[in-house]
């Protein structure tokens, strides 16, 4: 360690990304064993599974954006420091909720209160992930793409949460409203690059101006 407390050994970040991949994974297969199969066998008892179903896919896709995520923003790293290591952490445990709130979501097809307490759980990891990212940019790469990338990602964070926070008042009118909110930002941050993420870039002059 320096005097900042940083760790600088080689296999550091990728200490951080496997605990990191281990988690998301339990994460996943605990969403997962929430699809309990009916009891009768008919198509009735299938469908009546769907607010089940469809909390799940929308959670799991949301599981895979902070994956790919993560794992990009991991690549922009260069050292480990106790911000990165605890900030990590916070995101993990947010992220950690989601399994419970999936599984409210379904079993009470998508109520208001179930919607509200979702979209609660959506907005802490948002944040959880900009001060990762915070951390990450102050300590890592300062390369061009790196200073784009950080900008970019910041700002469609940021316009992420600001969507959840939006979907809670109009869950208040209808929880679909909010479960739109909830699917409008998975889309824009599953879609491959398009104009949608130009509109949260500028242009960064070099490094030293």
């Amino acid at each position: 360690m320096n005097e900042a407390g940083d760790i600088e050994r080689e296999d550091s970040l990728t200490r951080v990304e496997a605990f990191s991949d281990g988690v998301l994974a339990i994460i996943i297969t605990i969403m997962v064993l929430e699809l309990k199969t009916p009891i009768q066998e008919s198509l009735s008892a299938l469908w009546a599974l769907w607010p089940i179903f469809i909390a799940y896919v929308l959670s799991y896709a949301y599981v895979a954006i902070y994956w790919v995520n993560h794992h990009r923003l991991l690549g922009h790293a260069r050292v480990v420091t106790s911000g990165l290591l605890w900030s990590n952490m916070l995101l993990l445990f947010t992220l950690s909720l989601i399994p419970f709130s999936t599984a409210y979501l379904g079993e009470h097809h998508f109520g208001r209160e179930a919607t509200l307490l979702y979209l609660v759980t959506m907005i802490a990891p948002a944040l959880a992930y900009i001060l990762l990212q915070s951390r990450v940019a102050a300590t890592g790469a300062k390369t061009v793409a790196s200073r784009r990338y950080h900008k970019a990602s910041h700002r469609k964070g940021l316009a992420a949460a600001a969507i959840y926070a939006l979907g809670i008042p109009l869950t208040l009118l209808s929880p679909w409203l909010g479960v739109a909110c909830a699917a409008l930002v998975a889309g824009f941050w599953m879609l491959p690059w398009s104009a949608m993420d130009r509109l949260f870039l500028d242009r960064i002059p070099p490094a030293g101006s």
